[in-house]
């Protein structure tokens, strides 16, 4: 619009002045002359204004939009190649966007000094049951896949910040152990204050929950209802995996049809419960199962290379050790706790060598809390890795970020600080493999969500009552 006023005002360029009809606000109308070094004034500042406003829309206003970060001296721990000291992190709009001694960033980006203090990528949590309240179980069936962890999320539940504060930017929320099949899960960051929906992880993939061993055998049990027993749990999952590869068929044979551009085909009755067991099959799911015994882990390699889907990670996998090299061969994750034991009859053969004995043998070891306060310190729960087995630093540290991402199926997202990567990450009061080291900030997607050095709870988007 600018342009084309200008090429019409050209037309008036051998006149000194131009007369303009106005408006009052009484509603009469006047003529008065209007210079051409008047007009074409205006012509500039309306085609200026218009470029801004247009480059705004698209976000090329030179750079005024976009969200500058850098984080400098700091011991950067980056996961994937080593430690960089004195090392600096520069964050544009909420991405790494360089990592190193020195980086390249706008002079008016925000500085973040670490004084020397250690970053690290945010601690992903690969098992947690916090933000759901007491509706982790639908208790009700033994096969529920149809489930959504995110129609129970409380995204006002304190345990996300608690578990801000120790460092956790992720957690994948799942389904309980009650039921052979459970529900779906869903991922969160741990972005505490912000609107709800902000809280979801973006585009993560789907997880289902499985669950083998005493909980689903005791809990309908108990009920006398089938299963009672590991071999009613199994038949029960195998049962409900045939009902999936028939549903599965009449909808490609329907779709088929369709194709054909048969007009009489009928589709099949919709069934919530078996479109979800057929994603599986499908590969769209990733399983998540909790187990702890290595002769079920067994079992259920051989189920899911009967059925034709991937397990993504045993969880809990006490017994690991005893079968890494079949998970290995089978590009299973284990999602284990660092020395819990003996708590029930499956966690009696626990020892804590069991993640640096399964990672030995080429399995991917993540170290999770299942716990509202065990998530609170998950660093010093990996950091048990380097004392139990011998695990190294990056070793320890991949336990709880890289690892756990990729189980999650997030980990070209977060784990590590890379180029590209959200920026969700941790500086230090301490070394952070140890019980000395208490996060002092915590960033998620470039925005500080935690500052221990703020008054109060050290919260930066929360405000009560809101």
């Amino acid at each position: 619009m600018g342009r084309d006023l200008c090429f019409e005002l050209t037309l008036f360029a051998a006149f000194p002045t131009i007369p303009v009809l106005s408006t009052t606000s009484s509603g009469v109308t006047l003529m008065r002359l209007i210079s051409l070094r008047t007009l074409v004034l205006h012509c500039v500042w309306l085609t200026t204004t218009l470029a801004l406003a247009s480059a705004a829309a698209f976000g090329q206003s030179d750079g005024a939009a976009h969200h500058d970060v850098v984080i400098k001296n700091a011991i950067v721990m980056t996961v994937t190649h080593g430690n960089v000291t004195n090392g600096s992190v520069y964050i544009r709009d909420g991405k790494i966007a360089a990592v190193g001694e020195t980086v390249n960033a706008p002079a008016s980006a925000t500085v973040i000094d670490a004084a020397g203090k250690y970053l690290t990528p945010g601690i992903v949590d690969s098992h947690s049951h916090i933000a759901l309240d007491d509706d982790v179980n639908e208790a009700t069936s033994p096969i529920t896949p149809h489930m959504m962890m995110k129609d129970a999320f409380d995204y006002q539940d304190k345990a996300i910040y608690r578990a801000l504060a120790g460092g956790v930017t992720t957690s994948l929320l799942l389904h309980g152990s009650a039921n052979m099949i459970g529900g779906q899960a869903v991922v969160i960051k741990h972005k505490y204050g912000a609107p709800r929906d902000e809280m979801l992880f973006p585009n993560a993939p789907r997880s289902i929950k499985f669950a083998s061993g005493e909980n689903p055998k005791r809990v309908y049990g108990s009920r006398d209802q089938l299963p009672s027993t590991r071999m009613g749990n199994f038949a029960v999952q195998r049962q409900a995996l045939v009902e999936a590869q028939d549903y599965m068929r009449e909808w490609d044979s329907y779709n088929e049809k369709v194709k054909r551009g048969d007009k009489d085909a009928s589709p099949p009755k919709r069934d919530l419960k078996l479109e979800a067991l057929a994603d599986v099959l499908r590969g769209k799911i990733m399983v998540q199962i909790h187990i702890y015994r290595s002769d079920e882990m067994l079992t259920e390699i051989a189920m899911a290379k009967e059925f034709g889907y991937k397990i993504r990670a045993f969880h809990h996998a006490l017994e690991a050790y005893k079968v890494a090299d079949q998970l290995a061969e089978n590009n299973i994750a284990i999602a284990t706790f660092a020395d819990w034991w003996g708590y029930k009859q499956e966690a009696w053969d626990a020892i804590p060598w069991n993640a640096t004995m399964s990672m030995r043998k080429g399995v991917r070891v993540a170290i999770k809390s299942d716990s509202e306060d065990y998530t609170r310190r998950l660093n010093q729960e990996a950091a048990k890795a380097i004392r139990y087995g011998g695990a190294t630093e990056d070793e320890a540290l991949k336990m709880i970020t890289l690892n756990p991402a990729w189980i999650v199926g997030v980990d070209d997202r977060v784990g590590s600080i890379d180029v590209g990567k959200d920026a969700d990450l941790v500086i230090w009061d301490g070394y952070p493999l140890s019980s000395y080291g208490v996060p002092e900030k915590v960033l998620i997607d470039g925005d500080v969500y935690f500052d221990r050095s703020q008054p109060g709870l050290g919260t930066t988007h929360y405000k009560e009552g809101e």
